[in-house]
């Protein structure tokens, strides 16, 4: 999933470009900010793989924050004035795009980051196929392939396998972080599933190894939409 966030201190604008993100099925919208200093609060501590970065806002500018984010992430600018593409594009920016942004034009960027990235060289390590997690008295080695779900249960969560249950005082939210989101999704505040594990869904549960999940109200969108 391309992880994007959209900055812009024009609501109709901002709200524009989101829905946009949001029709694209390998995109998810992290956030939408007015305030550009908000937003750099929330990118120190979250991982961002594209912004869609107006210019011209107060105090704290688009080529501003470009230059304070340097290379970690990539960056659309969008403006209403096209005079500040020449200075967009010597910040290395992905595309600039003018205001008022069509479909069509917002489309054309989103694969021109695919090309770019689709094409550039990786030099991520290959992530690892297990987990170590803290039981009583041991930390406890657990296959990823070998997870069928993850209960929460108060103070402990349950790792459900083949073979049988581990149980871990490690709480929910660090599982979730953690675990490889292309293989593992949190579908209730209480159930973390693998979904290569899935069996079948039955309007809002899932069938993994004879039990049956509930599909929390909060998670249904996100679920369907992955499933789709």
């Amino acid at each position: 999933m391309i992880k994007t966030l959209v900055i812009d201190d024009e609501p109709l604008a901002g709200k524009l470009i989101s829905s946009y993100v949001e029709k694209v099925e390998d995109m998810e919208l992290l956030g939408y900010f007015s305030n550009p200093f908000e937003a750099w609060t929330f990118l120190q501590e979250t991982e961002v793989d594209l912004i869609f970065l107006d210019i011209q806002m107060p105090e704290l500018n688009g080529v501003q924050l470009a230059k304070l984010l340097g290379n970690k992430v990539s960056i659309i600018f969008t403006t209403a004035y096209p005079d500040y593409a020449v200075e967009g594009f010597e910040l290395k920016a992905l595309d600039y795009l003018v205001k008022p942004i069509n479909l069509q034009r917002f489309l054309q960027s989103i694969e021109r980051f695919r090309e770019l990235h689709a094409n550039a060289p990786s030099n991520e390590a290959t992530p690892a196929s297990y987990i170590f997690v803290k039981t009583e008295y041991r930390h406890q080695k657990v296959n990823l392939e070998d997870i069928l779900f993850l209960k929460g249960m108060g103070d402990y969560v349950a790792i459900h396998t083949h073979e049988g249950r581990i149980m871990t005082l490690e709480n929910m939210k660090s599982f979730e972080a953690h675990l490889p989101p292309q293989h593992f999704m949190r579908v209730h505040k209480s159930f973390l599933v693998s979904m290569d594990k899935i069996e079948f869904v039955e309007k809002n549960r899932i069938r993994i190894a004879e039990e049956l999940i509930p599909i929390g109200a909060k998670y249904q969108e996100a679920f369907w939409k992955r499933l789709r």
